[in-house]
């Protein structure tokens, strides 16, 4: 086979964004609804702490099917390629999330309404589980190795992004329609119109080229089992890498929100704004990357973090709406900066022979067990201690494992991809 001809950094940059631009505008409008999805899929007889729970807890299996769809799209981009893995996946997402929308409730269908949600659930995040990390080969494949944090940049980007948008967008349905027609169907609007993203994202990714290193692995066909168990190393690195900042992620920009948007729809507003700030901070994080080295930055970035989770979540939780953004803010500059740098960090650990396999399952059983269980473990904490901070020492946790991890490794910086 032939090389592929030479794609410019901004297609590339394009084609890694409008995935994740998509996937995590429905992740998020999912956590920012929550309340409101409870209500219509589950019966109005239950206990609203207990509907509450199962929501987060649909949400999480979102996160629990990640890993199987990593697997499973991992091998089509070792296999068939790069390309063809980008575009399965955004048309799956694309599709659930229709679905989701207009998805009849519980009062209409029965017990069949959160069956059929559960169902749509988890082809999102079979679909995740190949789209962001296929996403981030990609992007740091095409890239030139003196700009690589900063292309590959543009994969976080998308995922802060679609949560900007998925954060305007409820505030916009809840301040427009109010709360109660919100809550009957203005929850939907959203979800359904998310399939401009899908049709946009579709048609860029069908006319990307395939990655040289793309196109090796596809002629290498390496056996999937023999190289996950060679691949401890990196799976484990990657754990240490990514647990606590996406952990740290949602406390900060989902499950907080959650809590405060009753009080107001100012926190609403609030969460969109910061979001904003943390859209360049990654961008920052990954061209600082560059400059510095990404093991140096963040093992620093996990250590500032780990510092101001405590005072972030109390402004969070306890203060006025400007207190709140300041809160956010404070997490969110060093937490944006890290995930901005380790699209780039992540893929150069992984040897070529079945790079985005092994990619995907470890980063997709991170994100299961970190990022996906914090608001079922924030809940549970809460309830069970009776303090609203308590979930911050559970994500404090995840940067203690992390720093002895990111200790032990070398500079990722310089590594060629062809490896």
């Amino acid at each position: 086979m032939q090389s592929p001809p030479t794609q410019s950094p901004l297609r590339t940059a394009a084609a890694g964004l409008i995935g994740n631009v998509l996937e995590w505008f429905d992740y998020a409008v999912y956590g920012y609804f929550s309340t409101e999805i409870s209500r219509q899929f589950f019966p109005a007889t239950w206990d609203k702490g207990d509907r509450e729970l199962l929501t987060w807890i649909v949400f999480w299996l979102g996160f629990a099917a990640r890993p199987i769809g990593g697997l499973v799209l991992g091998i089509v981009g070792d296999r068939i390629g790069r390309r063809a893995l980008l575009t399965w996946s955004i048309a799956l997402m694309g599709g659930a999330t229709l679905v989701i929308g207009c998805l009849p409730g519980y009062a209409t269908i029965g017990i069949a309404a959160p069956i059929l949600l559960i169902f749509m659930r988890v082809i999102q995040g079979f679909s995740l589980g190949g789209e962001f990390t296929g996403s981030m080969v990609y992007t740091t494949e095409l890239s030139s190795p003196l700009i690589r944090g900063l292309v590959a940049s543009s994969t976080a980007a998308g995922t802060t992004l679609g949560f900007i948008l998925g954060s305007l967008t409820a505030w916009l349905v809840n301040r427009t329609l109010g709360a109660e027609v919100s809550a009957d169907w203005g929850w939907r609007i959203p979800f359904i119109g998310s399939l401009v993203f899908c049709v946009i994202g579709y048609f860029l990714r069908s006319g990307i080229h395939e990655s040289e290193q793309g196109v090796k692995a596809a002629a290498e066909r390496a056996p999937v089992v023999r190289t996950l168990i060679n691949d401890w190393k990196p799976i484990l690195q990657t754990f240490g890498i990514v647990a606590m900042t996406n952990a740290a992620y949602y406390l900060t920009f989902t499950f907080a929100v959650e809590r405060r948007k009753a009080e107001s729809s100012d926190f609403q507003l609030m969460n969109t704004i910061s979001l904003g700030v943390v859209l360049f901070a990654k961008l920052f994080g990954g061209w600082l990357s560059d400059r510095v080295g990404r093991r140096k930055l963040m093992i620093a970035l996990t250590v500032v973090l780990i510092g101001a989770l405590y005072f972030g979540q109390r402004f969070m939780l306890t203060g006025d709406p400007g207190t709140f953004l300041l809160g956010q803010v404070m997490l969110g500059i060093p937490l944006a900066m890290a995930l901005g740098l380790q699209g780039a960090m992540v893929v150069e650990i992984f040897p070529l022979k079945n790079r985005v396999t092994s990619m995907s399952f470890a980063y997709s059983i991170t994100l299961a067990l970190a990022g996906g269980l914090m608001p079922i473990m924030g809940t549970w904490l809460i309830t069970t201690t009776g303090s609203t901070m308590a979930p911050v020492f559970y994500v404090m946790a995840y940067g203690l494992i992390g720093l002895p991890i990111m200790l032990t490794m070398r500079e990722t910086n310089t590594r060629s991809l062809d490896e």
